[in-house]
């Protein structure tokens, strides 16, 4: 499966998740700061909102926020209560990790999942290609 996780690359909650992520073995991550990120987005929203994103290129769906959340959360193997209070209280979340790691700018309004658009085919290879020339080799 071919996923990248779009993330803010300045918060350190946020990178730490997304390495956590890396472990699950299907899902790359890339900082919102990349210019790949940046490209993509573009492509995709048509302007390039500050939100959590996960690009699913097989199944060429697009999560967006608590959308975004949900999905991870389920892939993790999380249990469907637990699942289900992260997208519940996604914004509570969010507001807490954004004051503990002093983010400056609070998240776009985007929540849903979107079909990959046609334009933003070409940056969603190389959106997953940089998230693989990123990756750090997990330890054994």
């Amino acid at each position: 499966m071919r996923s990248v996780l779009i993330y803010d690359g300045d918060c350190i909650y946020c990178s730490g998740a997304a390495k956590a992520l890396r472990r699950l073995g299907d899902v790359g991550s890339i900082p919102w700061e990349h210019e790949a990120a940046q490209r993509f987005l573009e492509d995709q929203f048509g302007e390039v909102p500050f939100a959590m994103i996960l690009v699913d290129l097989d199944a060429e769906v697009v999560y967006a926020g608590r959308s975004a959340a949900k999905e991870l959360a389920d892939r993790a193997g999380m249990p469907t209560l637990a699942s289900d209070i992260v997208s519940a209280e996604y914004d509570t979340i969010s507001k807490v990790i954004g004051v503990a790691s002093r983010r400056e700018r609070e998240p776009d309004d985007y929540h849903s999942v979107y079909d990959l658009r046609e334009r933003a085919r070409d940056a969603a290879d190389e959106l997953f290609e940089a998230s693989v020339s990123l990756s750090d080799p997990l330890p054994e």
